[in-house]
């Protein structure tokens, strides 16, 4: 049986940065490969018996209040996602980690959230907030089994991976705590999770997407992973990257959380032997990232969006739009 991982890979960071180098650290992985993207299939999916969710629902919340956000902006996300997550060609490539050949993805709105834009936001804020929600009766109209909820958040916020809170205010005010080698200043651009709240209907699981505003900042630092000419493009990367992996690996936290207990490789979905989910490895060999990182014409040839290229094990490697559905991966179980 493979050892349990310390940390699966339910980051998104950009390679050879010390965000990746502080993560990877904790996860072991093999000799560095060939520079370039060539065939891998050392680093093929393994699907490990965790939940998938075939039927994806999505809902977009904007943190920071709407005078910290361009209305233009979050109209072209929440299209370009909806889009992207849907679109044919993509998900031709997304099918074969489901065995009756069939995804769809349903964009539930989006909502921007009161307050004042965050300093500093970490998972243990996230998931406070979630929990929040969840407690108040906010969520109660979504079905939680298939809903990922994604935290987009506002320029200028710096996204750390630390599991304790930053802030003791729900709407997360704005404070200033040290840099964090794992932190969007360090080449973190997000990740997904999830929690379980104790609800009157008994323990559900709320599932929940973080991502950073990735852009190069008037004095020339970088938060996240700024790719594209346009940062509401790279939010749509990111997002793109989390909603895929969350649907193929979806209770990958609890497997984090249970860290080297033998039973924490039950909980993974389609993982590599490294760790790696479906968008980890594109990202951490692409030389540059514009392989990976690029607008694919739609299905329906009514124009672009962005996207970031993930792992087919039929390619052995990252894969962009197809006109026919890749074969189903092998469902091979680490024995």
């Amino acid at each position: 049986m493979t050892k349990p991982l310390v940390r699966a890979m339910n980051v998104f960071v950009a390679p050879k940065s010390r965000a990746d180098i502080s993560i990877r650290a904790r996860v072991a992985m093999p000799a560095d490969i060939a520079p370039g993207i060539p065939p891998s299939p050392d680093h093929d999916l393994i699907f490990n018996g965790g939940k998938r969710i075939a039927n994806l629902n999505f809902f977009n919340f904007y943190v920071g209040g709407a005078e910290f956000w361009q209305v233009s902006d979050i109209q072209s996300i929440d299209t370009a996602l909806s889009t992207a997550m849907s679109d044919q060609n993509l998900n031709n490539v997304i099918v074969q980690y489901f065995p009756d050949g069939s995804i769809t993805s349903n964009f539930l709105g989006s909502q921007v959230l009161n307050g004042p834009p965050p300093a500093v936001v970490s998972q243990g804020d996230i998931e406070a907030m979630v929990g929040t929600m969840s407690d108040s009766g906010a969520l109660d109209t979504f079905d939680l089994s298939s809903t990922v909820f994604n935290f987009m958040l506002p320029s200028g916020t710096i996204l750390n991976t630390d599991p304790n809170p930053t802030t003791s205010s729900s709407n997360m005010a704005a404070i200033a705590i040290p840099k964090d080698d794992e932190d969007s200043t360090n080449g973190l651009g997000g990740y997904h999770g999830s929690i379980h709240p104790m609800r009157a209907d008994g323990q559900q699981t709320v599932y929940y997407a973080v991502g950073v505003f990735s852009e190069t900042r008037p004095d020339g630092t970088v938060n996240g992973i700024p790719v594209f000419d346009q940062p509401w493009k790279n939010i749509v990367a990111t997002f793109y990257h989390e909603l895929n992996e969350a649907r193929t690996d979806a209770d990958v936290e609890d497997a984090i959380r249970a860290g080297n207990d033998p039973s924490a490789t039950k909980f993974l979905g389609w993982v590599s032997r490294q760790g790696e989910e479906c968008g980890d490895f594109p990202v951490f060999e692409a030389k540059p990232l514009t392989l990976v990182f690029q607008e694919v014409a739609k299905t329906d040839g009514s124009g672009t969006v962005p996207v970031q290229f993930q792992y087919s094990v039929a390619v052995h490697g990252p894969e962009g739009p197809i006109a026919n559905p890749d074969p189903p991966a092998p469902m091979v179980a680490v024995a």
